[in-house]
This record gives structure tokens, sequence and C-alpha cells, in this order.
């Protein structure tokens, strides 16, 4: 398998020139075309980073929500009513932060030419499987798998 460069010019900004929301927008694949072909990868790539980028941008209003001096006096209703908005904020904050991180471990599998491909069968994950859920590592019967698996264990206790 060839390295694939994932430098962009002019041809990949056409490939996703659509909405970036469905991969049929953008790309329509055809049945006798390689699997994760360098289009695809692309395709997920672009995806990847901007979901990355959008939710470093709604961590970074967070901050800059917590920075932010009302500059008056306020109740202790609206204290506590504040406390609680950025405390949820934060809370999210933490999800977006391990969500980040399997993004980016995602877009380290595209540069290793593993992307797409479940990480305990090797079989391909499926593209609708990807463009619903981009960061998946798993087929969707691996998953099925795990998940059975996981209600046997929570059923012995």
């Amino acid at each position: 398998m060839t390295k694939t460069d994932f430098s962009w010019d002019s041809a990949d900004k056409q490939i996703l020139s659509g909405s970036g929301t469905d991969l049929r927008e953008v790309y329509a694949s055809s049945e006798d075309e390689k699997y994760m072909n360098e289009q695809q990868l692309i395709y997920f790539k672009e995806k990847l980073l901007c979901w990355r980028d959008k939710l470093f941008n709604e961590s970074r209003s967070t901050l800059n929500l917590m920075k932010d001096d009302p500059g008056r006096e306020i109740d202790i209703l609206d204290q506590g009513a504040m406390e609680t908005h950025i405390s949820l904020k934060l809370n999210t904050c933490g999800r977006y932060y391990k969500l980040t991180q399997k993004i980016n471990e995602a877009l380290e599998r595209i540069k290793g030419e593993t992307y797409g491909y479940c990480e305990e069968t090797g079989e391909p994950i499926g593209l609708k499987r990807l463009e619903a859920r981009p960061i998946a590592t798993l087929s969707l019967e691996a998953q099925e798998w795990h998940e059975q698996k996981e209600r046997r264990r929570n059923m012995r206790r």
C-alpha cells in the first residue's frame, strides 16, 4: 500500500465544495471503486478537522464566559444560576476534550492508512457508518458484539 499525500490543493477543495454534511452530496461512490480511496480520505479528513474546530470554538466560548465579569453586583440567585450554567458548560468541555482526542486518533488513522477499517477484524467499517460516526473504530458487527458482551457482564453483577 502506498502512502497518500494529504496536502491540500485546488482539486481537494473541489471535492469538498459541497455542504460537508453528507458524503453523498460531495462524493458519489461507485461499487467498482476502491474502499477508502484518496477522495474518501480527503473528505473524512476535512469532516474531522471541521468537527474538531467547532468543538474548539465552543470550548473557547465557554472559557470566555468564565472570564467575563458582569461588572455589577448580582444577587445570590443570579449568581447560583450562573455558577450552575458554567458548571454544565465545563462538563460539556470535558466531553469535548475526550471527543477531540478521538478525532485526533481518527486523523492519525487516516495518516496511517488504517482509517475506515475495523480495529478488531480489519474489515471495512463502511461509508454509511463513518458518515454517521466519523470516529468509529469498529465495524457494526464488532460494535454489537462488544455491546452484547457488556450487557452480559452487567447482568452478572
